[in-house]
This record gives C-alpha cells, structure tokens and sequence, in this order.
C-alpha cells in the first residue's frame, strides 16, 4: 500500500513539474515571437514542439554508450590496422570509425548503410563463416551480452554466449577488442548478461589481456584500470583489450 501510494505521488509531482515547465515553454515562446523580425523563419504558436526536460546545469549522457566506443576507437588508433571487423557493436562506432579504417561491420540483423569505407553485412557470431586466424583486428562492443537470450530474434540458448567467444578467438588472428557489462555476476532476462571480470578472462583462454579499462556503477571511467577493481560493481562496463597467443610451431631441422 504504502508503495502504490509513493508511486501515485511521483506521479502527481511530475504533473506538477511538467505544468510549470509548459508555463516557462510559453512565456519563453512569446518572448521570441515579441523579438523576431526574420520574414525568412516564421514564428507561429501551431508550429510548436516543446521539449520541457532538456534544461539542465550540463548534458546528460549515458556513460556505458559514450565511453567505451570512444576507448576502442583509442585502440584501434594505436593499432592501425588496414582493416577492421566489427560484430554487433553500436553503428555509431562503425560508422564514424570507417571514415579512418576500412570497416566491415556484421550483425545478425544487417544494417543498411552505406558510407565510403564501410560495409555491413550478415552474420551470426555463433557461427561465423570466416576461416581460422583471418581477422587481425576485430570488435564486439556490448553485444555478447544479448546472444542468445531472444532479445534480437536470435535463438533461446544459455550457452550462445561463450559460443561466440569461441569463434571470436577462432577467426581472430591478433586484436580483440570485446566489452561486456561486468560485476555481479547474473542473467537478467531477456535483457542481457553481467559478468564477474576475472572470470570473463578465463573464458577466453586463447588470449592474453593486453590491457583492460572500465566505467564504473557511478557512471566514471577508469583507463586504464585494475581488473579487481570491477569485481564488486554492479553493473559496469567492462572494456577488455585482447590479444591471440601465437602458437610457436617448432620444426624439426
């Protein structure tokens, strides 16, 4: 009861609050309409599109989305590779990361783009049609999380997850560049997983950790960072910097 009733105030506060931001929206339209002479851009009240929850001290940002495509960009700067795969990462990266590298981008819903420097194309990372170290340099950012839980129309599957990252560490010749959330460790279905980060590691036991950074629970991002130090987050993210270890094939003289 005593919830219901703290639900139905939040509600009648945000009423409240709405109804003085529409009062500042239209005191603030009739000022510009009073100081606008332009015959060039009409002001007229029909035209109208208030936007009542943009005033604020600075600019709001969701730290999981804006830093860890800005960290991999960072890596694959030092990197230089001649070409670059991305799996399933957010389309800002591929995009603005093609203007710089050739980019293949692949997910298992295939986006429409088209951009100098860019192709996109289908795959499923469960199963992905590439030949064994082919890939020198390769991304999965935020995505091996969601793999087999339904979400994107994919397959219901419990395992589907470290089944990509099988075939992520079979095509990958040298560079992965992989970030999960990272915490407490759990499924929280349908939307995704959380993964201890010390164990997230030993899952790719193909590779070593070349470096690894992180936003924390507060929304701060640590780079470069301690793997320990994500341990008792709850919902971090997790930014880890692989790299194949090369099988030393010794002949006989």
């Amino acid at each position: 009861m005593i919830e219901f009733m703290f639900k139905i105030v939040k509600k009648i506060n945000k009423r409240i609050r709405d109804q003085k931001k529409l009062k500042a929206f239209e005191s603030d339209f009739r000022a510009f309409e009073s100081l606008s002479k332009r015959d060039d851009m009409p002001v007229n009240w029909v035209n109208r599109s208030p936007k009542l929850h943009d005033r604020s001290n600075d600019t709001p940002f969701d730290a999981h989305y804006i830093y860890h495509p800005a960290w991999a960009a960072r890596v694959v700067n030092d990197i230089q590779p001649t070409l670059h795969i991305d799996f399933s990462s957010t389309l800002h990266f591929s995009t603005i990361l093609s203007a710089f590298v050739p980019t293949h981008f692949y997910d298992y819903r295939p986006a429409d783009l088209h951009l100098t420097g860019l192709e996109s194309r289908s795959a499923d990372l469960t199963r992905l049609a590439f030949d064994d170290n082919s890939i020198a340099c390769l991304s999965c950012l935020h995505t091996i999380e969601h793999i087999g839980l339904g979400r994107y129309g994919d397959p219901i599957d419990p395992y589907s997850d470290l089944k990509a990252i099988e075939e992520l560490q079979r095509v990958a010749s040298d560079h992965l560049i992989i970030v999960v959330p990272v915490g407490k460790q759990r499924v929280v279905f349908n939307a995704h997983r959380v993964y201890d980060p010390i164990a997230f590691t030993e899952i790719f036991k193909d590779c070593h950790l070349e470096s690894f950074s992180y936003v924390d629970d507060y929304g701060n991002f640590h780079m470069p960072a301690a793997i320990s130090d994500a341990v008792d987050q709850n919902y971090a993210c997790g930014c880890f910097h692989f790299r194949k270890i090369k099988v030393q094939v010794v002949t006989k003289s």
